[in-house]
């Protein structure tokens, strides 16, 4: 026992708690905004038919951007698109891909990396919570599949695209959730082979992960005027979770949901965080 707990009381010791204090604040917090046009610009995200991903895909289009998302449901992407060229009268192209899969995640970069204009914003906003640890087809934890491999593959891909293009902002929509991991990230068992798995610990171990990629992505891109950030989108309500057991759902739904906020704030600061001057 006192050897499991020390590396969690080796990571308590160097917390900083104003950062506690500081997230509770900003948790009640509006976001900054910013009402610029986006006229023509390219945009792409990931997750886009659903919650925060569809309110970020219509609002980037209100203000005249051109999509392109990545979903995996061909019904729910053309109902997207139609929905924004009838509204915003601005084109929405998808690709269809699950990207919890290696080889999808592959052609999806390729297919970016093709892409002949520069991509302006690219928002990786797909993600979920699982209760139980899922397998993807490759073998792989889904939670690390889908928040870490699919992005860091993804930008690994678009590098050179991107310096060459010499511009661009690249936004993970990460989690204050990183802070369930409360004893780090353990290198040696990305996989959860070792150890007894938890919802939340899984899930605050991928964003931390994705947090850290965030941070060597930036050093790589540095050169250029791409940048780089991450973002917790806030406590709102979402369809996260929906694969999960009756009684997670039940919590989600009658206790989770009713504290939680509008998405349509986190599509604000995506919006911010993806066009104002003040981030450039």
């Amino acid at each position: 026992m006192q050897e499991n707990l020390r590396p969690v009381l080796k990571y308590w010791a160097k917390y900083h708690w104003s950062n506690i204090v500081a997230m509770i604040r900003n948790m009640s917090a509006s976001p900054d905004t910013c009402d610029l046009e986006f006229r023509d610009r390219q945009v792409v995200i990931t997750g886009a038919t659903s919650g925060i991903g569809y309110l970020t895909a219509r609002k980037y289009a209100s203000r005249g951007a051109r999509l392109l998302t990545i979903n995996r449901s061909e019904e729910k992407s053309g109902a997207l698109r139609e929905g924004i060229q009838r509204d915003f009268g601005t084109t929405c192209d998808y690709l269809i891909a699950d990207l919890s899969c290696l080889q999808d995640i592959h052609r999806v970069g390729m297919a970016l990396v093709g892409l002949a204009e520069p991509i302006d914003v690219l928002i990786h906003n797909a993600g979920l919570y699982l209760s139980r640890r899922t397998l993807t087809k490759d073998g792989l934890e889904m939670n690390f599949a889908v928040h870490v491999l699919a992005p860091f593959v993804i930008n690994y891909l678009l590098r050179e695209k991107m310096q060459r293009d010499r511009q661009g902002r690249i936004l993970f929509v990460s989690s204050e959730g990183y802070r369930f991991a409360v004893w780090g990230l353990r290198l040696d068992d990305l996989q959860w082979k070792k150890r007894l798995y938890g919802g939340l610990k899984a899930y605050g171990a991928a964003k931390i992960a994705q947090i850290l990629i965030m941070h060597v992505l930036a050093k790589d891109l540095q050169a250029s005027a791409v940048t780089v950030n991450a973002m917790h989108p806030g406590m709102v309500r979402t369809n996260t979770g929906r694969e999960n057991s009756p009684l997670y759902r039940w919590y989600k739904q009658h206790i989770i949901d009713r504290l939680s906020q509008p998405a349509d704030i986190s599509a604000k600061a995506l919006y911010y965080l993806g066009i104002s001057p003040a981030l450039a």
